[in-house]
């Protein structure tokens, strides 16, 4: 187990090292951000002055070294348009999209599982029927139509919801957050929904696949032979065999949802990171952008990691050392 984790953590370390490459080359070749944050009226001085002033005017090479130099230290630099720390914005905004993002995934679960069972154990009623075609509009509907669509049903004709933003706020361990207010909670409700769409049509198929795969079975059989309840059979016995595919799928949509929620958090006005990150590409404030890229990456290997532990906690044939 020690020996792997090392492997795991050194794996990390070049992975990251190579986004970082990436990462920074591909910031630094899609514009300057002088032309944006300058005013069209400002003289040549001017504009050499801000160069100077954001580190713009040498090598891309030495850039980079600076780069991951301070990063090392855990600076990633400073924003151009706020002049404060990158690290700093990210984590003012990060409780909303994680509250967020945590939301959309309990309700793939507490959704897609259920279903799925239904939908598997009975494959040709009328409900497993309807639930399979239902899940299709999860994987087809835009996120972006699927949120005014919301916004008009539940808020402007119905008026049961908010429409936009993040609603009363209470502090916990000195981080303001939705969930814990009545007010949070309805403003919460469209958004994590219309980003959980997707995730509850993956879960639920994925579940009922791995149901119709397990079900003839000669466990399930030899089960049922020794006179096991339906409940006991499926519960116990069936979902242990389905949940690392399940775990493994909902390790990494978090990371996606997290990642991809810049459409809800726009759509919705949700102060988060997506929201940061599309205001901070409109304006290309590098730093921003490349803080914001390498919290992703840092966040999808975290992922994996806890995702290969809790398979040994799942299925304890599984061994990590055999898993190369």
């Amino acid at each position: 187990m020690t020996t792997w984790i090392f492997r795991r953590l050194i794996q990390a370390i070049f992975v990251v090292l190579a986004m970082t490459v990436i990462v920074f080359i591909g910031v630094n070749v899609i514009g300057d951000p002088v032309e944006i944050l300058i005013s069209p009226q400002a003289d040549q001085a001017e504009r050499a002055r801000a160069v100077i002033a954001l580190g713009l005017d040498r090598p891309l090479w030495e850039q980079y070294g600076r780069f991951l130099w301070n990063a090392v230290q855990g600076d990633l630099g400073k924003s151009f348009v706020f002049n404060e720390p990158a690290l700093r914005l990210i984590a003012q905004r990060m409780p909303a999209t994680m509250e967020l993002a945590v939301t959309a995934v309990l309700l793939s679960i507490v959704l897609g599982i259920p279903l799925g069972l239904y939908a598997g154990l009975k494959p040709n009623s009328f409900a497993g029927r309807s639930i399979m075609a239902g899940s299709i509009f999860g994987f087809s509907l835009p996120s972006f139509w699927v949120g005014l669509m919301l916004i008009m049903v539940f808020a402007v004709q119905l008026g049961w919801l908010p429409s936009t933003g993040r609603g009363q706020t209470a502090t916990l361990f000195g981080v303001q957050w939705s969930f814990l207010t009545r007010d949070g909670l309805a403003h919460m409700l469209m958004p994590a929904l219309n980003l959980s769409l997707g995730n509850i049509a993956l879960v639920l198929r994925l579940t009922r696949a791995g149901v119709r795969e397990n079900m003839p079975m000669d466990y399930v059989k030899f089960a049922r032979a020794k006179g096991l309840s339906p409940v006991r059979v499926v519960f116990v016995h069936v979902m242990k065999n389905i949940t690392i595919p399940i775990v493994t799928v909902i390790g990494l949509e978090f990371g996606s949802t997290v990642a991809f929620a810049v459409v809800t958090e726009s759509v919705f006005a949700w102060p988060g990171m997506g929201k940061l990150i599309i205001d901070s590409i409109n304006v290309l404030d590098r730093p921003v952008i490349v803080a914001y890229l390498m919290m992703i990456v840092f966040l999808f290997i975290t992922i994996n990691l806890l995702v290969d532990l809790l398979y040994t906690v799942l299925d304890p044939r599984v061994r990590l050392e055999s898993r190369e």
